[in-house]
């Protein structure tokens, strides 16, 4: 997945139109959600000889600091900070997170013979005044002869685009919104590159109040903070689009086109998605009302983090506190598989991109031991792609007991080609600055899967964050097995799929449906 979905390399299999998502699908890159009182953010470098003469040897890092959660433990770790060279950002007290800056090379490893301390580590290779960029390509923008004909070909109270989105009909959302169009006191938040809420087809159900820019590590709620800036990513603009574009009569329709959606921003400007950002939004989620949350990224710098290298351990341990403490408060964590066509049941697997911060090469590791967070936490739900024909999309990665459900996230149309009057095998989506265009990945499956669950919630506003979770599971339609799964044609097999029709590694449960969502 901007690094979305995919990460920053696209899939073999793919048309160079869909590598940005695979790039915007996966990118890579509690506690008190309120930072750390500035008379305790910082302790003076003057307190700690020691560490301040190591911190002048390198490069200024940000790091995670996870602990025990009493009062003691944290002021313990806090002061800490200080002595060995560091600066606290942010303190997220009810989770046990902390997030600080240090440009001392030994600050993890001291922070890490702490009492109390469960696990620390560097959140990047990069140094925090990075000039790096990515090249992220541009989505397919929509045509006006497309968008006419569109328009031409639109029934009854269809909005003008929505002929060409034959994935509402493929999880039956259009029906699903002959009975409800969801629920104005449910909110999705899309935790992302930043959602564009000035686009006529978001702005009338955006949530500003749930709205933020997490991307130092601390929630920043200046009024627009949460948008792109205007050479990041379209990413996060185009997820909100696909699940709660306004029924009004202009350009598209989401899946709940009647619940709220809001933009908390994660990515920074280079397109990477931090520890500290992904925690700052997970935990701002949880404390701020967020039914849902949608996820189409990976935690940089690593594609898998492995529990047994003490900095990704403590990646790993920051973000799942975060998630869980969302679902503890009633949020659905969704999220997308990813778009290296990668088997996440395997034994074991090549990852040729990690640290994509720093200098990447191939390591083999173990599934069981190294995740994709926060798509492989506990919890949350994880989301592979289909294409037009309902097959499993030529990127999506896989696995039995990995993938929780399936949604369209488009692929190449010559694969998988779209019934008339729809003319793309991607998915339409809302772009900044009014527009609308194409993308595909596992980034656009989740959406559909976030606006499915917001549909449970708008029918069950009781509902706990499992029982949504659970409905989500049982209402979705079965899909066997894709075998032999030829998805280009050449007479080899791309895939092996293993599982019966309700819990399998191309489908998991199933395809998701809104129309059931919205009925039992």
């Amino acid at each position: 997945m901007a690094h979305l979905r995919t990460g920053r390399r696209p899939s073999l299999a793919v048309p160079a139109v869909l590598s940005l998502t695979a790039s915007l699908g996966f990118l890579p890159a509690a506690a008190s959600a309120a930072p750390a009182p500035a008379a305790t953010a910082a302790a003076p470098a003057a307190t700690a000889p020691a560490g301040a003469a190591s911190a002048a040897a390198g490069p200024g890092l940000s790091y995670v600091v996870n602990t025990r959660t009493d009062h003691r433990t944290l002021a313990s770790v806090r002061r800490e900070i200080g002595r060995d060279g560091g600066t606290l950002v942010a303190g997220y007290d009810r989770i046990g997170v902390l997030v600080a800056h240090s440009a001392n090379p030994d600050f993890a490893r001291l922070m890490r013979a702490v009492p109390g301390v469960a696990s620390a580590g560097a959140t990047r290779h990069t140094p925090l005044a990075s000039a790096s960029t990515t090249d992220l390509g541009a989505p397919q923008m929509l045509g006006g002869a497309q968008a006419a004909a569109a328009e031409a070909a639109a029934t009854g109270d269809q909005d003008p685009l929505e002929p060409l989105q034959w994935d509402l009909p493929a999880i039956k959302a259009d029906r699903a919104h002959q009975r409800t169009l969801g629920s104005p006191d449910v909110t999705v938040g899309v935790i992302d590159t930043g959602v564009d809420d000035t686009h006529p087809d978001i702005a009338p159900n955006f949530d500003r109040g749930a709205s933020v820019n997490c991307v130092s590590g601390r929630p920043d709620t200046t009024d627009g903070a949460w948008r792109p800036g205007a050479s990041e990513s379209p990413h996060g603009t185009h997820v909100a689009g696909e699940i709660a574009a306004a029924r009004n009569g202009v350009g598209m329709t989401g899946v709940a086109p009647g619940v709220r959606v809001a933009g908390i921003k994660v990515a920074n400007p280079d397109g990477y998605f931090y520890a500290e950002s992904v925690v700052c939004g997970f935990v701002w989620a949880a404390e701020h009302h967020v039914d849902v949350t949608n996820n189409s990224y990976f935690t940089d710098p690593w594609y898998f983090n492995c529990t047994t290298d003490p900095d990704q351990k403590a990646l790993v341990d920051a973000v799942d506190r975060a998630s869980r403490y969302a679902q503890r408060r009633g949020t659905v964590n969704i999220a997308a598989a990813g778009n290296e066509s990668y088997d996440l049941a395997a034994d074991s697997l090549t990852d040729p991109q990690s640290p994509n911060d720093g200098t990447a090469s191939d390591r083999v590791i173990d599934p069981r031991r190294c995740f994709d967070i926060p798509t492989q936490l506990p919890g949350v739900v994880t989301v592979a792609a289909t294409g037009a024909k309902g097959l499993k999309s030529s990127y999506s990665n896989y696995g039995r007991g990995v993938v929780d459900i399936a949604a369209p996230g488009g692929d190449s149309t010559a694969y998988q080609p779209p019934a008339p009057p729809a003319t793309s095998g991607l998915i339409l989506g809302t772009l900044p600055g009014g527009k609308w265009g194409y993308m595909a990945g596992t980034s656009m499956a989740t959406p559909h899967v976030a606006g499915v669950a917001a549909l449970i919630k708008s029918t069950h506003p009781h509902a706990s964050a499992a029982l949504v979770t659970a409905l989500l599971y049982a209402e979705a339609d079965a899909t066997p097995c894709t075998d032999p799964y030829d998805i280009n044609g050449d007479g080899k097999v791309d895939a092996v799929c293993q599982g019966p029709a309700n819990r399998n590694g191309f489908y998991g449960r199933g395809m998701a449906d809104a129309l059931a969502a919205v009925t039992y």
